[in-house]
């Protein structure tokens, strides 16, 4: 997927930090709504990551949530090929299907339960729509920044679907990392961990964590309570290092979704700008122009077909800001104080 703001930037999103008894203290990122396409055939996401507040969680520097979307009504998703480098995208469905296809060659229909985990490296370009008879898209775009040791790699390609893990209250499918004794192949360049939860009416979940990771909660359906602190659909409930176990509960009388994101914190600062990730302003810049200029470094797409016969063929990447880009900082690993 593709961020799609002309002018993007970052925003600033005031942190609150409950801290709560015998907890881990919990920091709410309220997410900001973005289309994603043009006009009538905009689709809305739901973005946590990156923000002012916190722009990474471990190695996620990524996160827009989606839907449940009626195809009817916005057209479905139709991202004309688009360029990534320096990042892995993970695409992870509850429901619909999409149409993958890039420049390395590889070509998957990205399916509810089965991740798909594209590794940009040194560059790639790729297109995304959703499958003729979807009729509803609901799920998740995230993206991992690569170790300034893999960020030059060749691009790759993996798709993976896990057996879901039943406990007492409900279940979970671990699609990077490890939890609750299930284990992902899938090949990540810095320790993360990717896991959907779903809690049953009225089931608590004391989940057994890694206390070197920072994790986060995005709920995806229903009401839950992390730590003692209520999360809203959309919303994302950050708790830093140190934590060995995380309390989840669903008090309401309604299932509940959401998906574990961790990783340990990471140590390199970025230049992220559009769909590029780097680390200076000059190496954007120069991505910028071999992309405008349909260099070979990210090559070209072969199988695209746009929902619209007038739409792009691919898209034009935004004007450079004014200034230099500057690298992203993050707070420390800890869930952040109330600000003014």
């Amino acid at each position: 997927m593709s961020n799609t703001e002309k002018h993007p930037e970052e925003r600033v999103v005031h942190p609150s930090a409950p801290h709560c008894e015998n907890g881990a203290p919990v920091e709410l990122i309220f997410a900001r709504t973005m289309p994603l396409g043009e006009g009538d055939h905009a689709m809305a996401v739901h973005r946590t990551l990156p923000q002012r507040q916190r722009s990474l969680i471990g190695a996620w520097c990524f996160a827009d949530h989606y839907g449940p979307d009626s195809v009817f009504l916005t057209g479905g998703m139709d991202v004309a090929p688009h360029p990534h480098m320096g990042l892995q995208t993970v695409s992870w469905l509850f429901e619909g299907e999409i149409m993958h296809n890039d420049s390395a060659g590889y070509h998957a229909v990205v399916k509810p339960g089965e991740v798909n985990l594209m590794t940009a490296g040194n560059g790639i370009c790729h297109s995304e729509t959703s499958t003729q008879g979807v009729t509803t898209l609901h799920g998740l775009q995230l993206w991992v920044a690569l170790p300034d040791s893999a960020r030059a790699i060749e691009p790759q390609f993996e798709n993976y679907a896990p057996r879901p893990v039943r406990f007492e209250g409900g279940e979970a499918i671990v699609f990077i990392g490890s939890l609750l004794g299930s284990d992902s192949p899938v090949e990540t360049f810095t320790p993360l961990l990717g896991s959907e939860i779903c809690l049953n009416p009225g089931a608590q979940l004391e989940l057994a964590v890694n206390p070197h990771f920072e994790h986060g909660l995005l709920l995806d359906s229903g009401s839950v309570h992390l730590e003692g602190v209520p999360v809203q659909r959309t919303e994302l409930a950050y708790t830093g290092v140190g934590s060995d176990t995380l309390h989840i509960e669903n008090s309401t009388e309604q299932p509940a979704r959401m998906v574990i994101l961790g990783g340990e914190p990471f140590d390199e600062q970025i230049v992220m700008w559009w769909n590029l990730v780097a680390r200076t302003h000059e190496e954007i810049v120069q991505a910028r122009s071999q992309w405008q200029e349909h260099s070979d470094r990210f090559g070209a797409v072969e199988g695209y077909v746009g929902h619209y016969p007038s739409g792009p063929a691919w898209l034009s990447a935004p004007q450079l800001p004014q200034g230099r880009i500057r690298p992203r900082t993050n707070p420390a690993p800890t869930a952040q104080p109330q600000q003014g």
